[in-house]
């Protein structure tokens, strides 16, 4: 989908569980092993709840989201933090094409934003942007779900959240033989003045197998690929829920 609208207004709302802070140690404790990085791009950085603290921390960060309106609530978000240091830019443009003025020393990818490319074609030019954009020694580090974890969506769905003045009904429809899922939501958020508003989403992503996506990034140009499962440095296996892959030009 080209645009959150609406939905951007209550997604940090939705996601305030995720673990943001986990995706951020991961990154680090990657960067200890493979350089540090100066200069780092967020790709599908959604409203900045993982470029805006690398920026705080002292990384110049540029995030890149396809979607103005989710960019809109992290320049809002940024703006709060006015009076912190911190170098930030925030780019509306295409995972497929993406470019800044000059090459950087890491890219992150995190939670599952690659799986939102379902198309295979689309997400070998992802990844061969990134490869271009990417300093010589510059790291590639990227998560996404498994084959299983949608497996186990289809089979555990529906899932109802009711909490805060925000609700949603979560339905999935899975196609086991492209690992293609469509995920329907319909959220229902109160207003100030006690009515609710309804917000019907719908969210499509497909599963890539582990050797198929090591594949793709060694035809870029990758050729140091590692594997890890679930936020740690562990060898990924059968029951991995999320894959982390670290590239390196």
């Amino acid at each position: 989908m080209e645009s959150y609208g609406q939905f951007a207004t209550v997604y940090d709302r939705l996601m305030a569980d995720m673990p943001y802070e986990e995706w951020i140690t991961f990154a680090e404790a990657v960067w200890q092993q493979h350089g540090k990085p100066q200069k780092v791009v967020d790709l599908g950085c959604g409203t900045g709840s993982i470029a805006i603290p690398l920026a705080i921390n002292g990384y110049e960060v540029v995030g890149i989201d396809l979607s103005s309106d989710m960019l809109a609530v992290a320049e809002q978000k940024w703006a709060q933090q006015s009076s912190m240091n911190g170098n930030l830019t925030l780019l509306e443009q295409n995972m497929c094409q993406w470019e800044v003025l000059e090459q950087v020393d890491s890219v992150i990818s995190f939670c599952d934003c690659l799986n939102y490319i379902v198309d295979e074609d689309d997400l070998l030019a992802t990844l061969s942007a990134t490869y271009d954009q990417l300093k010589q020694g510059g790291s590639f580090i990227f998560d996404v779900h498994p084959i299983t974890r949608f497996e186990q969506y289809a089979a555990d769905q529906p899932f109802v959240y009711d909490e805060n003045g925000i609700s949603y009904m979560w339905s999935s429809d899975y196609d086991e033989d492209d690992h293609i899922i469509e995920h329907f939501l319909s959220i229902f958020v109160q207003e100030p003045d006690g009515r609710y508003s309804r917000i019907d989403e719908e969210h499509v992503q497909r599963a890539y197998s582990s050797k198929w996506l090591e594949g793709a990034l060694r035809s870029v140009g990758f050729t140091h690929i590692h594997l890890y499962s679930d936020f740690q440095l562990k060898a990924a296996d059968d029951h991995s829920t999320r894959l982390f892959f670290v590239a390196i030009k």
